[in-house]
């Protein structure tokens, strides 16, 4: 027999075999991962604190509008001035004669106005008396002449009101209440505009920074009183919110809050003195069914239900199955929805790229509010 007709049914068992192997084999279920967030009680947070540095509510590098060898500056750091007080001064000898010199060239205009207004008058007059006399070319060029003296006056009225807060410019006054913390030039030094000369800042009230995570910032409606606890002092001050940042960072995702405070009367605070700000909630009672703010790419709709969901994780298997919510109104932060309890896990991303039953592995895991 012919040795290739002998190898055909060794090679016919073989491909049998090896098609009955792939058809036992499973197919690997695909575990996406993905971006989770754990929905968590408003009571969580009372206990959580925020780091922050001290500042004050009112500061700012005080500079000449003009330019000149400053001969005085009558303030060191650590002096307190008032508001109006001169800080520091500009020689204003240059600015004095500016202002003269445009003083006169209005005082001229003015008289030339005057000459041209009476050659119109004398014009109009005898025009009046015999209108054949004067042409009128001639009343039009003097009535030209009168008009471009008034021009010239206004200019001129201009130009000595900016020579005047020049020459006022050449004084640096105090915008406020405050205290001198820092100096930047010396006294016979040649300043530009805008150079910096002294730093003024006023104490009387305290602001700090704190970054709220965007999982808590639905929380702040809800907030009733803050307090910030200073420990190189020893002391704890109550705070409000003065101001909540409409947009997250794109690197850490939490929201810029400013609190602000009053001097505490048996204590000083500095700026630059490190914080740690808690808060007490008074959440409102008979809620059922409390908002929370999720991002909008954790929502998906249903078009032909006209509903919306979310993928809710089940932390003990790790699959998502869908679950509905009720969108509310959309913020700057994120959209509020209803539908959501504490302690429940959502996907937050790729919600397009799972379905009912897929296994999943979180990748960041956190807690949303």
């Amino acid at each position: 027999m012919n040795q290739s007709l002998k190898l055909i049914p060794f090679i016919l068992f073989s491909a049998l075999v090896l098609s009955a192997c792939q058809e036992e084999s499973p197919i690997k279920e695909i575990i996406r991962t993905v971006k989770a967030l754990k929905v968590a009680d408003a009571d969580t947070f009372e206990g959580i604190k925020y780091n922050g540095i001290a500042q004050a509510t009112q500061q700012v590098d005080l500079s000449f509008r003009v330019d000149g060898p400053m001969i005085s500056r009558p303030v060191n750091v650590g002096d307190e001035v008032k508001k109006g007080q001169l800080v520091a001064r500009i020689d204003p000898r240059d600015y004095e004669v500016r202002l003269r010199t445009v003083k006169g060239q209005l005082t001229n205009a003015i008289a030339v106005r005057k000459r041209a207004q009476s050659d119109l008058d004398r014009l109009l007059r005898i025009k009046k008396q015999d209108p054949g006399a004067v042409s009128q070319t001639l009343i039009d060029k003097a009535l030209q002449n009168r008009d471009s003296a008034r021009a010239e006056i206004r200019s001129l009225e201009a130009s000595v009101d900016r020579r005047k807060d020049d020459l006022d410019y050449t004084n640096l006054r105090a915008p406020f209440d405050g205290t001198i913390t820092k100096t930047y030039t010396e006294a016979f030094e040649d300043v530009r505009r805008k150079q910096p000369v002294v730093r003024l800042l006023d104490p009387s009230k305290i602001e700090m920074w704190v970054n709220v995570p965007e999982n808590m910032i639905s929380l702040e409606p809800y907030v009733d009183k803050v307090w910030v606890r200073f420990d190189a002092l020893g002391i704890e001050v109550p705070a409000e919110v003065k101001e909540v940042g409409r947009e997250a960072s794109q690197t850490t995702r939490t929201f810029p809050v400013n609190l602000i405070m009053d001097q505490p009367r048996d204590a000083r605070i500095l700026p630059g003195m490190a914080g740690v700000a808690r808060y007490t909630l008074n959440m409102p009672e008979g809620i059922k069914e409390p908002e929370f703010l999720i991002p909008v790419t954790a929502v998906f709709t249903d078009p032909e239900k006209q509903k919306s969901y979310v993928w809710m994780i089940d932390e003990a298997v790790l699959t998502v199955f869908r679950h509905e919510i009720v969108p509310g109104k959309l913020t700057g932060r994120g959209l509020k929805v209803q539908g959501l309890q504490p302690g429940q896990w959502i996907a937050v991303a790729g919600v397009d790229l799972l379905h009912e039953g897929q296994k999943v592995k979180i990748l960041e895991p956190g807690k949303l509010m």
